[in-house]
């Protein structure tokens, strides 16, 4: 299984339409918010079969998206979010533990444009960064992959432009 995780597209969707087209095909997309609009387009951009899974994001005014999803692959419960309701600029302690608190063993997060990848004893978490407007050092728009084998054991790469 093949998992395209990206966050804060803003709309400046060039990146994201590029990255799409060199990963695919993919059996999923993970949109960690911030699409502003561009989420009923990305739908036509993906291949037959992905599966998209879309939070909404502080900048998704009048969105019709989910502000968070539980997500269930194989044995994992992933907990989806822009992060913004957990404080995620000021450190991601109140995500692990709300993650811990749902069951879910992965959590998902956007908001900060910065990428971030902590492997835990009872959660992963992970943030894909910015494909549009980065703010880590060096500024390099990133987004993440994640596969999955038959064995269910989650490998997570962080990719940059």
């Amino acid at each position: 299984m093949k998992i395209l995780i990206c966050s804060d597209t803003h709309r400046k969707d060039d990146n994201l339409r590029d990255v799409i087209m060199e990963q695919a095909p993919l059996d999923m997309l993970i949109h960690l918010g911030d699409a502003e609009g561009s989420d009923p387009l990305i739908a036509g951009w993906v291949n037959e079969g992905c599966e998209l899974a879309m939070v909404m994001g502080n900048n998704d005014f009048f969105s019709a998206l989910e502000r968070e999803i539980e997500l269930e692959l194989g044995p994992h419960r992933i907990l989806l979010t822009h992060g913004h309701y957990y404080n995620v600029s000021l450190g991601v302690d109140y995500l692990r533990e709300e993650a811990i608190e749902r069951g879910c063993d992965i959590a998902m997060y956007g908001h900060t444009h910065r990428p971030y990848l902590e492997y835990g004893d009872q959660v992963t978490i992970l943030n894909p960064g910015s494909l549009s407007y980065p703010r880590q050092e060096g500024r390099r728009p990133s987004y993440m992959i994640l596969e999955m084998g038959e064995d269910w054991v989650p490998h997570f790469h962080t990719y940059y432009l």
